[in-house]
């Protein structure tokens, strides 16, 4: 049974990232390998701490953790590590600190590329539609007259001397193993003797270059799009690294989206309000299209109008989400006599408590006008003959 990461660590289940980080390093340094050679038990405890602290410094690992114990996080995928080295890989710049200790990893020479970010902003209509975006790139790449390497004709560059090919230079201080980067070839490991006169035995060169990216139909503000190797170029040989495409949609003046879903507020008449009709709807991308408002609609109802939403990222069927027309029903500004008149009888009529000055419009028959063939209540209020 696994022991708790606070104990394990020795902090509060309240503890600071800086408390837990402080703590870890003082656990790392008594239980490294270095330190204790041969001893199977201290590796145990090295391991531990170090998914005690994997787990406690991440935000989201923490949370799961507190809430769902082990479980929680075996539920969410997370196994720990699975030897010394791949510790020393993911907490490099801890042991880098402890007194030159080296993580264990491996000499320096080729390696990949930096990833680059860029950042784009489409409209609404365009994340429905889906977009193609020049992306302007400027860039350091792998050196195309020496691929990267820094020696002149792409030739091999010759191992450094001083540290034997490893980039490190290892000395010992008493029960310490002490390891630098080596001061002949700056952790490279190799040493450039006839540099590449493009580059001038960088091995990196500066590029300019435009990128066509399909950005895809259905897809939210704030996802990433991923393009493989069109980060910066790798050092020494190495691979290139990746390019993530930040997507901003730009907030709409009518439409709000909701998910899968489009929303958007509609004014409608009383009139249309009290008997339903079939009106005209602005979509986003389908043009307009007839809608039908049901009679007795109150100001808030909502009609839902299947399809006419957003792309569904990802879907193989093309299935779009809905849109959603909240109506708010219009109160009528300005009337006439006689539509006050109509108003007043139908008032009247349903008892809909009329105010007192709208009782007394004629003289010595308060209820209604005499004589005369009456027009029905909403024909005559919308003014039809």
């Amino acid at each position: 049974m696994k022991r708790d990461y606070y104990e394990i660590l020795n902090v509060d289940r309240d503890a600071s990232i800086e408390v837990i980080k402080a703590s870890y390093r003082k656990l790392a340094l008594q239980y490294h390998p270095d330190r204790n050679p041969g001893d199977s038990e201290a590796e145990e405890r090295f391991k531990e701490c170090a998914e005690a602290y994997e787990v406690l410094r991440d935000a989201e690992k923490r949370r799961l953790y507190d809430t769902y114990g082990h479980e929680g996080l075996k539920g969410a995928g997370f196994q720990g590590f699975g030897g010394v080295h791949d510790i020393f890989s993911a907490f490099s710049d801890i042991f880098e600190g402890f007194f030159g200790f080296s993580g264990g990893g491996q000499p320096g020479g080729a390696r990949q590329g930096s990833d680059l970010r860029y950042d784009v902003e489409i409209s609404l209509e365009e994340a429905a539609r889906g977009k193609k975006v020049d992306l302007e790139l400027r860039r350091e790449v792998a050196c195309p007259a020496c691929h990267g390497l820094g020696q002149a004709g792409g030739a091999e560059p010759e191992p450094c001397r001083t540290c034997g090919g490893q980039g490190q230079v290892t000395r010992s201080q008493g029960f310490f193993r002490m390891a630098t980067t080596c001061p002949a070839c700056h952790g490279s490991g190799r040493v450039i003797t006839d540099p590449c006169p493009d580059c001038g035995g960088q091995g990196r060169t500066l590029e300019e270059k435009t990128l066509s990216v399909k950005v895809p139909a259905g897809i939210e503000h704030g996802q990433r799009m991923r393009m493989a190797g069109e980060g910066e170029g790798g050092y020494a040989g190495g691979p290139a690294g990746d390019l993530y495409v930040f997507v901003h949609v730009a907030p709409h003046p009518v439409f709000e989206r909701r998910g899968p879903d489009i929303m958007r507020q509609m004014e409608i008449s009383m009139v249309q309000a009290a008997l339903g009709a079939t009106v005209a709807i602005e979509t986003l991308i389908d043009d307009t299209v007839d809608g039908k408002i049901p009679a007795g609609t109150e100001s808030g109802d909502v009609i839902r109008l299947p399809g006419l939403g957003m792309p569904r990222l990802r879907s193989h069927s093309n299935r779009r989400g809905d849109m959603l027309v909240q109506l708010l029903v219009r109160t009528p500004q300005k009337l006439s006599k006689r539509q006050k008149e109509l108003l007043r009888e139908f008032a009247q009529l349903g008892d809909y408590g009329a105010a007192p000055e709208a009782q007394a419009d004629t003289p010595g028959n308060p209820k209604a006008k005499p004589g005369g063939k009456k027009k029905g209540f909403f024909k005559s209020l919308t003014g039809d003959n």
